[in-house]
């Protein structure tokens, strides 16, 4: 490693863990070879210290439905009604006196572009406030309920509209588990850890499993059960390590052939609340330059962040990854910006 690079490197992390709101934090930044190597821990954290991925876990998720389509078990064209009862997706999706529900496809819940609301975020739902007050338990059941509460924002498939939500993943993850015939923890035992060889990641099934707490604001939280419940849109577990050894065979096609990414290459902008990102195929893409970011650099970042303040991302550009934890959930924009300050580093200071 280059001194020179990697001091630089360590002042845009030393400058970001300078937030009043970052208590701990992890990064590290490697190439597809690992000859291109940094990382920086803060607070006690280090590359194996267990971290809370929250949405970073939809790539588990969609590493699945991406090898069961793979497997002709699936298709991203079937309707989920095919899969899940009735009784659950009855008035799931009602917009404008039509109902929709029956019409949701795969392919509508994995691009977030169901119009589906967001149980977890929407203001009306007040599951974000409740969760940072007390710890809870829910069921699939009672995800559809509130979700039901809550008015959809536009027609499957409007163009031109995407809007992300928890509940599009809460709905691959069942249609996993019938289509496989496991539980959504053995599929990502079968599907990804087995082969990978993490031997620290895992989605918990008890609250007496390990379970980090999460800091809002100065407070550390303790949810176990409500983590064990987040399941499918993100209750992993995971460290900084084989976060890194996961995203790198997401994107190089040791887990499903990459060239499905031709296909699954279609972005759509989100909502503004979630600020630069597209969604893809089960994955984010922040476009790097332009109007929003003039001095960022060329390229793209793809990959996921989580509200607990966790990314994975690939930088094609470089042929970099990036993974880390900055562990606050007070502001879901931290792992962006800190995502783009280190894109920044890259561009300035590695040819």
């Amino acid at each position: 490693m280059d001194i020179k690079w990697g001091e630089k490197f360590d002042k845009i992390f030393d400058k970001m863990m300078d937030s009043k709101l970052i208590h701990e934090g992890i990064v590290i930044i490697e190439d597809s070879s690992g000859q291109f190597y940094w990382k920086r821990g803060y607070g006690g954290k280090e590359v194996d210290t267990p971290l809370v991925l929250a949405s970073v876990t939809k790539l588990f998720t969609t590493s699945c439905i991406l090898i069961l389509l793979e497997q002709g078990k699936l298709s991203l064209e079937d309707k989920i009604s095919k899969y899940l009862d009735g009784k659950f997706i009855n008035g799931l999706h009602i917009y404008k006196s039509n109902e929709y529900s029956y019409e949701l496809t795969v392919s509508d819940v994995l691009y977030q572009v169901s119009g589906l609301p967001d149980y977890f975020e929407e203001r009306k739902s007040g599951i974000k406030s409740k969760v940072i007050e007390q710890d809870f338990s829910f069921t699939f059941d009672e995800l559809l309920n509130w979700t039901k509460r809550l008015k959809p924002h536009f027609a499957p498939r409007t163009k031109g509209k995407a809007f992300y939500a928890d509940i599009n993943f809460d709905l691959l993850g069942e249609i996993i588990e019938i289509v496989n015939g496991t539980t959504l923890s053995e599929a990502y035992q079968q599907f990804i850890f087995s082969p990978l060889k993490l031997e620290n990641t895992y989605l918990p099934q008890s609250e007496d499993e390990c379970i980090p707490r999460i800091y809002y604001k100065d407070k550390l939280l303790k949810r176990p059960k409500f983590i064990c419940c987040c399941r499918a849109s993100g209750g992993a577990i995971s460290t900084a390590k084989e976060l890194m050894i996961f995203i790198k065979a997401f994107f190089n096609g040791k887990l499903f052939d990459a060239s499905i990414f031709d296909r699954l290459s279609t972005y759509h902008k989100l909502q503004i609340t979630m600020g630069p990102i597209s969604y893809g195929g089960g994955f984010m893409r922040i476009s790097l330059g332009g109007f929003v970011m003039p001095f960022v650099g060329k390229g793209e970042l793809l990959g996921h962040t989580g509200s607990t303040g966790t990314f994975a991302f690939y930088y094609p550009q470089k042929d970099l990854y990036m993974v880390g934890d900055m562990n606050q959930l007070a502001n879901s924009a931290l792992p962006i910006r800190f995502s783009l300050r280190l894109v920044m580093g890259v561009n300035k200071y590695i040819n």
